[in-house]
C-alpha cells in the first residue's frame, strides 16, 4: 500500500518543482523600475533611469502623475524627473519601455 502513494508523492512533488521552475523563467524578461531621470536623448528615444538604459518606441504608453494617459511632449519628461518604468528586455537590445509614468515630486 505504501509504494503506491509514494509514486504519487514523487509525481505531485515532480509537477511542483516544473511549474515554479517554469514561473520563474518567465519572470526575468519584465521589469520594474522607480527613480530619476539621469540622461535623455530624444533624437534616439534614449532614457537612462538609474544606470539603465530604455528606449521607447510608438507603442509606449505616457502617463502623469495622477494617472491620467498623456502625449508624449519633451517638456514633460527632463532630466532629474522621477519616473516609474515598466520594460521588457530583447535579445542584444536595451529594455524597451511599455509603459512610463510621471511620480509626484
Amino acid at each position: 500500500m505504501k509504494i503506491r502513494f509514494f509514486g504519487k508523492e514523487v509525481a505531485l512533488i515532480l509537477c511542483f518543482v516544473f511549474l515554479f521552475s517554469g514561473l520563474a523563467f518567465a519572470q526575468g524578461k519584465d521589469m520594474l523600475i522607480k527613480g530619476r531621470v539621469m540622461e535623455l536623448d530624444f533624437a534616439k528615444k534614449i532614457v537612462i533611469v538609474n544606470e539603465k538604459t530604455f528606449i521607447w518606441d510608438t507603442n509606449t504608453l505616457f502617463y502623469d502623475e495622477k494617472g491620467a494617459p498623456i502625449p508624449f511632449t519633451e517638456d514633460r519628461l527632463k532630466k532629474g524627473t522621477r519616473v516609474s518604468i515598466e520594460a521588457t528586455w530583447k535579445k542584444n537590445r536595451p529594455y524597451t519601455i511599455e509603459v512610463i509614468s510621471l511620480l509626484p515630486k
